[in-house]
């Protein structure tokens, strides 16, 4: 079968009743014949119905063993976190995702981890970063914001070859475009709030694994830690699920449309989307993925925070707000939102410059979508040819017309 059919197909039909819906056991509790003897459950934290209904659907989608479902992406990459032990090193993508970057260097090194940011996009970078030390290789691709492609395959000979880890964020792609387990992953991590859930409406976030030892290493992790997604978020999450190949593919087909229109604006400067053949990971996305995603990241001929700033408060279709995958469009300004934790100039070293904005296209017609960005960007480029753009509110051209989000998500 087609994946989506058996997706569709693999959501199992209540056999009590015969709900074509998987129920929402609300409970915290299951009542035991004996003590110790039950119907498989007794304790919502370590195990509930829905939430196992959604586990075993995630890890056939990604071709893995088993699956673990947790209260939100940054609670999932943490139970991975704690596969290690004091002393352990990671190599991790230099554009790395700025929650997972405060988790490593604000709570994890202090516990004796470390981590060493390469270019991933390059296996000879990691394989001279390798230490005796090494336990975990950590990738995104496409990576956030900048959507920089990583050779699963070959990261995968490097880790098999030190016997450590490799582990993949595949939030971007979904399973509907790439199966990093299937390319020779170890572990896969999701924010389940992006494009499984695709709503908006959830937080939640998943690991899933090839091996089922270490599977179940991560489920003692779960239990032990408590991070567990509820039964009736777990239930928005299969029903988002549902739709997922096909969401996917009009995210991918408008994202494309997007970036090619965003590539010949005399506004914009570069424009970052592995769809089009400029973008240097092109041929490597196209070899592992089904499709591009709808992520498009673009920086501006001005390139200053100033200019970022009146480009996402003047669209309309695109609202400015944090988060992706989702039915209606979104826009984000990374070095003030996603990746603020991140010191400005490692920002600007992994490619995230002071002018990159990042693009979340939804489910509206992508004809529409381009105008939007038409009419905005055209008012800006209006503004930049005759110098309206002035100084921020202290003065210095580049600074923020507003106060900036206090909270680093």
């Amino acid at each position: 079968m087609q994946a989506t059919t058996q997706l569709i197909h693999s959501i199992p039909v209540d056999p009590l009743t015969g709900a074509v819906s998987v129920p929402i056991y609300q409970t915290s509790t299951f009542v035991q014949d004996a003590p110790g003897v039950n119907k498989g459950y007794d304790y919502a934290r370590t195990g509930n119905p829905t939430r196992a209904t959604l586990e075993n659907l995630v890890a056939q989608l990604e071709g893995g063993s088993v699956a673990a479902a947790f209260a939100s992406g940054l609670a999932a990459i943490d139970a991975v976190l704690k596969l290690l032990q004091s002393g352990d090193e990671i190599i991790a993508v230099d554009d790395i995702y700025g929650g997972a970057f405060r988790l490593f260097e604000q709570v994890y090194k202090k516990f004796g981890i470390t981590v060493n940011y390469v270019d991933t996009t390059d296996p000879a970078v990691v394989f001279n970063a390798l230490t005796p030390k090494t336990k975990l290789i950590w990738i995104e691709t496409p990576t956030n914001p900048t959507l920089k492609i990583t050779d699963i395959r070959a990261i995968s000979k490097i880790a098999k070859a030190h016997q450590c880890w490799l582990a993949v964020d595949n939030t971007f792609a979904s399973p509907a475009l790439q199966q990093p387990l299937l390319l020779g992953a170890d572990i896969v991590v999701h924010s389940g709030t992006k494009y499984l859930g695709g709503h908006s409406d959830l937080i939640a976030g998943l690991v899933v694994t090839a091996d089922p030892g270490l599977g179940q290493k991560v489920k003692f992790l779960q239990n032990a830690s408590g991070a567990i997604l509820g039964p009736f978020d777990s239930w928005l999450l299969i029903r988002g699920i549902e739709t997922l190949h096909l969401r996917v593919r009009q995210h991918s087909a408008s994202a494309r449309a997007v970036a090619a229109f965003l590539e010949q604006h005399p506004a914009v400067n570069k424009v970052y989307y592995p769809g089009l053949a400029t973008h240097p990971g092109h041929s490597i996305a196209a070899s592992q993925s089904k499709g591009f995603g709808g992520i498009v990241s673009f920086s501006l001929k001005l390139d200053t925070i100033e200019a970022a700033n009146d480009f996402v408060t003047s669209t309309s279709l695109f609202k400015l707000a944090e988060s992706l995958g989702g039915i209606k469009s979104l826009v984000s300004h990374p070095a003030q939102m996603t990746h603020k934790t991140i010191p400005a100039e490692r920002r600007k070293t992994a490619g995230i410059t002071d002018s990159l904005i990042r693009l979340s296209v939804g489910l509206e017609d992508a004809e529409d979508l381009i105008e939007d960005l038409r009419a905005t960007l055209d008012k800006l480029e209006a503004k930049r040819s005759l110098g309206l753009l002035g100084p921020g509110l202290n003065g210095k051209v580049g600074e923020p017309t507003r106060p900036a989000a206090v909270i680093e998500k």
